[in-house]
């Protein structure tokens, strides 16, 4: 056989044994937990941001921790162990999806730091949104809100009145992030204009195949 034809010969083959190992190779997701006080536009600014991708062809799954609890427990007491549980489970999904494949979004409060590093410590592509407004503003939000996306009623008016003491960043603490990869004003843009703002910032992994 010619040199020429040879040489050629293990240049498409070694081409096409690295075909079939990229092929082979399993591509992990990636996990943005969207967190802020009760109020802050969590949930809304998560399924704009899971269809403006999935109009730039990047699928992804939301996890809501309001809709985990109507399944996990269907009567919260949102105790500190119940909270326990619930972001436990969160961190558990988002990594079994995330391992095979499957981006994810993560629409939850998340109020002790402790709960969000557990899962960054767990997937290896992992970011925070921080959507950081005044507890005022998220109190006249709240009361005024139409769309729940599964999230319980009258909770600050509940709080207000002493009828719950479990209110994040009004009975019990919110431990805002102290390094979060996207950090926006959320009483100050509109939830298109953080959807573009995190898109942004993370486009070079959310692209990333």
């Amino acid at each position: 056989m010619p040199l020429n034809i040879l040489i050629y010969s293990c240049k498409s083959y070694c081409i096409n044994i690295r075909l079939i190992e990229l092929r082979g190779r399993k591509v992990k997701g990636w996990a943005i937990w969207i967190t802020g006080l009760p109020g802050s536009g969590k949930s809304i600014v998560a399924h704009k941001l899971c269809k403006v991708l999935s109009r730039m062809g990047v699928n992804s799954q939301i996890i809501s921790s309001d809709a985990l609890r109507r399944f996990l427990t269907p009567k919260p007491t949102y105790s500190g162990e119940e909270r326990e549980i619930v972001y436990r489970a969160i961190a558990y999904i988002a990594k079994t999806l995330t391992d095979n494949g499957v981006n994810v979004i993560i629409d939850a409060t998340g109020n002790r730091r402790r709960y969000r590093s557990m899962c960054r410590r767990m997937i290896d592509k992992f970011f925070e949104v921080y959507l950081r407004c005044p507890l005022e503003v998220c109190i006249r939000r709240e009361m005024a809100r139409k769309e729940r996306f599964y999230a319980p009623r009258d909770i600050y008016g509940k709080a207000m009145r002493g009828e719950s003491t479990t209110v994040p960043g009004f009975g019990v603490p919110y431990e805002a992030p102290r390094r979060p990869e996207v950090l926006v004003e959320s009483d100050r843009q509109k939830p298109d204009e953080i959807v573009e703002t995190v898109i942004g910032k993370l486009s070079n992994v959310l692209f990333k195949s």
